[in-house]
């Protein structure tokens, strides 16, 4: 006898549960934003999110990637590429980062602030905010946070 139904009707057989990440209350990302956006030497900080087009046989899902902060001491000129933090971004040019990939010891000379952006980056990219963060930027898009509002640019990629 099947436990499952699908509209009254019931289902019988093998059922793979897909992988699927807990999503977590929007405003539980409100203090790590915030945290961010009131930090004056933070102008402007963001992130890229897209579904890939191909994972090498892996399932395709959304997600957020690229998450970067850019301060005071970055200048305008500088590319979001190199201003990447999170659990595999480099160290960050002018906020540090962690010394290696187990995020143990810090390396830089702003700990506090690394910490916070960090922070904001690993709540993005372990996709409990995914399903919010789809609906409200759309798929293949570069989001940008500044004081005076979020803008979201199409991203194309491979």
């Amino acid at each position: 006898m099947s436990h499952v139904s699908f509209l009254g009707i019931p289902v019988e057989g093998e059922i793979t549960q897909g992988h699927r990440v807990p999503q977590r209350p929007l405003e539980e990302l409100r203090p790590l934003l915030r945290a961010l956006l009131d930090d004056e030497a933070v102008t402007e900080f963001g992130w890229r999110q897209y579904t890939p087009y191909f994972n090498d046989g892996e399932p395709c899902v959304f997600g957020v990637q690229d998450v970067w902060v850019r301060t005071t001491a970055d200048g305008p000129q500088a590319d979001p590429d190199d201003l990447c933090v999170g659990e595999y971004a480099d160290r960050h040019p002018t906020l540090g980062g962690w010394a290696s990939s187990r995020r143990e010891t810090y390396r830089g000379h702003d700990e506090a602030r690394y910490l916070r952006a960090d922070a904001f980056a690993e709540a993005l990219e372990q996709g409990g905010f995914d399903d919010v963060l789809l609906e409200t930027f759309g798929d293949h898009a570069d989001v940008i946070v500044r004081r005076a509002g979020i803008q979201v640019q199409y991203y194309e990629h491979d």
